[in-house]
């Protein structure tokens, strides 16, 4: 029997399960993510009344009319790849020529805006045309009665209209098949499910990141640094996450929110939220778009809150910080990049800081500078999500570890077997540090603790050297003092001093 595995034919025995059909494909699918499975798509194909025309200046949605010429548009179709304008003016535009069996007739008619007829140039049947009306106006097409010819409307990619003109093609005629209509469908993580023939199979979605919106595409590529897109609501026009919810990003890209968009909420309630767009919407000053979804829209209709999507995005992230500098240099060459260091150069030297930040800026300029320090100013860290999410919120804004692996943390103050760190950002204004995780009876060696709102230095950043029972990692009471995580190398840290800059790295 044959299926398809994202997009490719595969042929496996009767009776094949999933795992055998991800097996034949190369694909090995990430623990917790799922699989959506198709079935049964061509006989709702041949049935569908909605199709994207791809030409060379995008993509035109039409629905066809409930009209006997529907029998037209079926002959039409099959002709329609690489059909070039024929002509062009204000009122419409026209492509062909097509071979029909329709009857041709001299009359003139009223033609509204969106329209779309089908003529015949000089009258004559085997030399039809497609004409799509730009505004409401007069003309003899050569159409047949019915209908005035019109056989569909355009209801998708309209501002694409008035810029199509001589020397475009439509590409291909593409049907859809609505979502709503596929009954057999379904997202799954059993590998031993047995499939049948001509199902599809989806492991991932596909995502190209644009050159014009750089700081929104290195926002996505952090979203999905795991290699995963996270679920966290969906409605009947996008699925969301929010991974980032709340980090500030610039506007960069208006565009409309085609179906397969990906933008990120710049503004208001939201900020930082991702969407991937299941249905066309117009563009929006509050939502930058970065990307589009080339492969596996099906798997983001199929999804549903707390699932996850394996995501495969071009281009691939460049984060050269946490590597060691042999490893990061390896890794620009690799790439293709001239390299440039400052810093320390040792054989321990390890990058905490490159320039230009974003993968799209660095691909443009072809390279790309680091910042390394000695291995032993980088302190690994582990972080208690399901222990203090509200704060580790807090502690990973204001270190800059929501969007990058390294993040720096100035030392404020050091005494006895006390290190405070007072964070470059100050978000204490905007985010909340309510009591969560506090100690009880005592702190261990390298907790590290956050002051939380019930004393007036919330938001200090503090590490025990040594076993405490009387104050948390900030100095601060136990009842002031939130636990995050602890330090994974703390001999690191015994002889830092004041007015330094330690880096941290969270071990994930």
């Amino acid at each position: 029997m044959k299926v398809f595995v994202d997009g490719a034919e595969i042929t496996l025995q009767d009776g094949s399960t999933l795992k055998n059909a991800l097996d034949a494909a190369g694909v090995s699918p990430q623990k917790e993510a799922i699989i959506g499975i198709v079935k049964g798509r061509e006989e709702e194909a041949r049935e569908t009344n909605s199709y994207w025309l791809n030409t060379t200046k995008g993509k035109l949605r039409i629905e066809l009319l409930d009209t006997g010429l529907q029998d037209v548009w079926h002959q039409a179709v099959g002709q329609i790849s690489g059909l070039r304008a024929r002509w062009s003016d204000g009122a419409a535009v026209a492509f062909g020529p097509v071979r029909t069996e329709m009857a041709p007739t001299r009359g003139e008619n009223e033609y509204d805006r969106w329209e779309v007829v089908f003529g015949a140039s000089g009258f004559e049947s085997d030399k039809a045309q497609i004409v799509f009306a730009r505004k409401r106006h007069s003309a003899a097409y050569g159409a047949p009665a019915e209908n005035r010819g019109v056989f569909a409307t355009v209801v998708g990619g309209k501002e694409l209209l008035a810029r199509l003109d001589m020397g475009d093609a439509i590409l291909d005629a593409e049907p859809i098949v609505e979502w709503a209509a596929l009954t057999d469908k379904m997202a799954t993580q059993d590998l031993s499910l047995p499939l049948s023939e001509g199902m599809e199979v989806y492991s991932r979605i596909e995502v190209e990141l644009m050159e014009e919106a750089p700081q929104g595409a290195e926002f996505f590529l952090a979203a999905t640094r795991d290699g995963v897109f996270v679920i966290d609501a969906t409605s009947s026009s996008y699925a969301s996450s929010d991974v980032l919810l709340g980090e500030r990003i610039e506007f960069e890209n208006r565009e409309p929110r085609s179906e397969g968009a990906v933008t990120i909420r710049t503004t208001g309630r939201g900020l930082g939220r991702t969407f991937i767009y299941k249905a066309d919407r117009t563009s929006t000053p509050s939502q930058s778009v970065v990307g589009t979804v080339t492969s596996g829209m099906d798997l983001v209709k199929l999804a549903e809150p707390g699932m996850r999507l394996l995501a495969k995005v071009k281009p691939e992230r460049i984060m050269l910080m946490g590597l060691s500098l042999k490893e990061a240099e390896r890794t620009a060459t690799d790439r293709g990049l001239a390299f440039e260091v400052r810093g320390y150069t040792g054989d321990d030297a390890v990058v905490v800081e490159q320039s230009p930040v974003t993968t799209m800026q660095i691909l443009k300029e072809g390279r790309v500078s680091v910042t390394s320090i000695p291995a032993d100013r980088m302190v690994s860290i582990e972080l208690y999500d399901d222990l203090a999410p509200k704060t580790l919120d807090y502690f990973r804004h204001v270190v800059g570890l929501k969007e990058k692996p390294v993040g720096p943390l100035p030392v404020y103050f050091v005494y006895e077997n006390t290190v405070l760190f007072k964070p470059v950002i100050s978000a204490t204004s905007y985010k909340e540090i309510l009591p969560e995780n506090k100690p009880v009876d005592v702190v261990r060696a390298g907790e590290i603790g956050v002051t939380n709102q019930a004393a007036k230095n919330a938001g200090l950043v503090g590490v025990k050297l040594e076993d405490d029972p009387r104050y948390g990692p900030s100095g601060e009471k136990f009842l002031a003092t939130n636990i995050v995580g602890r330090i994974l190398d703390l001999e690191k840290l015994r002889d830092v001093k004041e007015e330094e800059t330690v880096y941290v790295l969270e071990v994930r």
